[in-house]
């Protein structure tokens, strides 16, 4: 099954004037689909693909569901090697949703990136091998906030420099969102470029995290992601199936994309989870006819990240 993280509970924001009480008591009383424009009831989907910039085969999948509109938004990693070819697809196509895949960690084995920032600048960052570390856990333990964020300021210079204007902010393998310290680093960044990020309403002890957020931030209703724990002749139908459980409110289903090619398989090689394979098998769901009737059936409409941007800038207080 489709892994989901949802909480039915109000956001709490702190309040500090009468007049910033009057704003969130109004966006209270509107759901955040209606503050987009949409019925109350209304089941919005941002269909999102990640890791743009890995592999020439992740960017052709990628670059295909866009094109085709089977997915409505993607993140690219700024460090990643085949950054100047997602650069040069979106100055082509200005008008895809592209977001900055924020990473502070490098997960393959034979296939490594580092910061964007100069390296005595964030040493905190760098794992022994000289790349970022490999896993969250540590990435996260080592990471200094005040590097964090000179790190995220410099992967969106460079992202700008090429041309490349982002429509969000996401996190890649929740680094991230894994310290408060290392979510307020990030907050203070988005808030000051005004981009929405990735925040979902959530019942564990992240939730006291959202209190961080400003009365024009938004926080998605849920997060949807593959299990893997599915077999690959479930793939699309376990898709299917998590369509068809989304609840009126605004959503966003990750996805990987990529083709089972020699590239891929060598870059992904000893990592089954979101390896070639995989990617292929999620490249094959979204852009499937059954995906496309499901959405239908549940009348489930498409949205972008850049739609938030009619609700205001995003800001601090």
């Amino acid at each position: 099954m489709i892994k989901r993280r949802r909480s039915k509970g109000a956001l709490a924001w702190p309040l500090a004037a009468t007049c910033l009480m009057v704003t969130v008591l109004r966006a209270q009383q509107r759901s955040l689909a209606e503050r987009l424009g949409y019925p109350a009831n209304a089941k919005l989907l941002i269909l999102h693909a990640d890791d743009l910039g890995v592999a020439h085969s992740v960017d052709d999948a990628s670059f295909k569901a866009l094109d085709a509109g089977a997915v409505s938004s993607a993140s690219v990693i700024v460090t990643a090697p085949w950054l100047e070819e997602v650069a040069e697809y979106f100055k082509a196509h200005p008008d895809r949703d592209l977001g900055i895949h924020l990473a502070l960690t490098s997960e393959w084995k034979n296939y490594r990136w580092g910061p964007a920032a100069p390296r005595d600048q964030v040493p905190s960052l760098i794992a022994p091998d000289g790349y970022f570390y490999s896993d969250t856990g540590p990435a996260a333990s080592h990471a200094k906030a005040e590097e964090a964020e000179r790190e995220i300021r410099a992967q969106l210079e460079w992202a700008e420099r090429l041309g490349i204007h982002p429509t969000h902010l996401d996190i890649h393998m929740g680094t991230l969102a894994a310290r408060p310290e290392l979510y307020q680093a990030l907050m203070r960044v988005a808030h000051e470029k005004r981009l929405p990020l990735m925040a979902v309403r959530v019942t564990d002890e992240r939730a006291k995290w959202l209190s961080m957020l400003a009365p024009t931030d938004v926080a998605l209703d849920s997060l949807v992601m593959f299990d893997p724990k599915i077999p690959p002749s479930a793939w699309t139908a376990s898709y299917v199936k998590a369509l068809a459980a989304l609840s009126p409110g605004v959503h966003e289903m990750i996805v990987h994309l990529g083709h089972d090619d020699s590239e891929l398989e060598a870059i992904t090689a000893g990592h089954p989870d979101y390896g070639a394979a995989w990617r292929e098998r999620d490249f094959q769901a979204v852009t499937s006819l059954e995906f496309r009737q499901a959405l239908k059936a549940n009348h489930i409409t498409l949205i972008h990240w850049k739609d938030f941007q009619k609700l205001g800038p995003q800001r601090a207080p």
